[in-house]
């Protein structure tokens, strides 16, 4: 079942069979928006929903066809699609440009206007972003002090769970980790189960914005720490695999970190 009922007679949706009519012919005539998703996927219920909204107030100027890419996975192949929620936009025939995750509204808007040009008088105007948006946006560019200024003025009642993850991405971002991540994994070829090298090359990894290549670092450690008690290496990097999950941007790796974690405890 699709993650949302379809918005209007601009949303519909397309399969295998039908994919070449239904977005590379159609977008010859209108710009079409494909939005490949799955029902397994989090963020593709998020982000399903605001693509909806977008084709109402859009009013034409683009069509919403929605794949679920377990059903069709020929079109996912062939676009190329490593992970969903991932959007492509088809103008004249062909892919333009595209975008994964779920993103805001406010950037959805942003990325649409780009290519569709300003909406005509008595259409919506762009929304603006909200201090989160504004806050996730600087961290992505790095802005660290801009972001955290920005997400310790909001409001206490105003702080939900998107803040305090926002605020946890902040705090990795912000303590440099000691090491050089060169020696330290030449420390971990030369011995598997050097755990002080995987938990040092784990931070500096994730300082830098690389979650899923951290996340394999400390599944290694749970993987090979077979005889565990709670004081030992496995407890320590279940702990702070949950703890970054949590601050991870990306779905698609806390999804992988969350499998094989699983995985590795059972």
């Amino acid at each position: 079942m699709n993650p949302s009922a379809p918005a209007s007679e601009f949303v519909y949706d397309v399969t295998d069979a039908d994919f070449e009519v239904a977005v590379l012919d159609k977008s010859v005539d209108v710009p079409v928006l494909l939005d490949c998703w799955a029902p397994w996927c989090g963020p593709c219920k998020s982000l399903t929903p605001v693509l909806e909204k977008l084709a109402r107030d859009y009013n034409g100027r683009f069509v919403l066809a929605k794949v679920n890419t377990d059903e069709s996975p020929q079109v996912a192949a062939a676009l190329r699609v490593r992970s969903i929620p991932a959007v492509t936009l088809f103008v004249g025939g062909r892919p333009v440009d595209q975008f994964t995750g779920a993103l805001p509204e406010g950037q959805v808007r942003q990325f649409l206007d780009h290519h569709l040009g300003a909406a005509p008088e008595g259409e919506p105007e762009e929304a603006p972003f909200g201090p989160l948006d504004e806050a996730e946006a600087l961290l992505e560019e790095g802005a660290l002090d801009e972001a955290k200024a920005l997400l310790d003025a909001l409001p206490a009642e105003a702080r939900d769970d998107r803040h305090a993850k926002l605020v946890a991405r902040w705090k990795l971002a912000s303590e440099r980790p000691e090491g050089d991540p060169q020696q330290l994994a030449a420390r971990i070829a030369a011995n598997p189960k050097d755990f002080d090298a995987r938990f040092d090359l784990a931070a500096i990894l994730v300082h830098a914005g690389d979650f899923k290549a951290a996340f394999d670092q400390l599944l290694e450690v749970v993987l090979r720490d077979k005889n565990a008690t709670p004081e030992q290496w496995r407890e320590r990097a279940r702990s702070q695999l949950v703890e970054w999950f949590e601050a991870c941007p990306d779905a698609e790796a806390v999804n992988h970190g969350r499998r094989y974690l699983g995985m590795y405890l059972n």
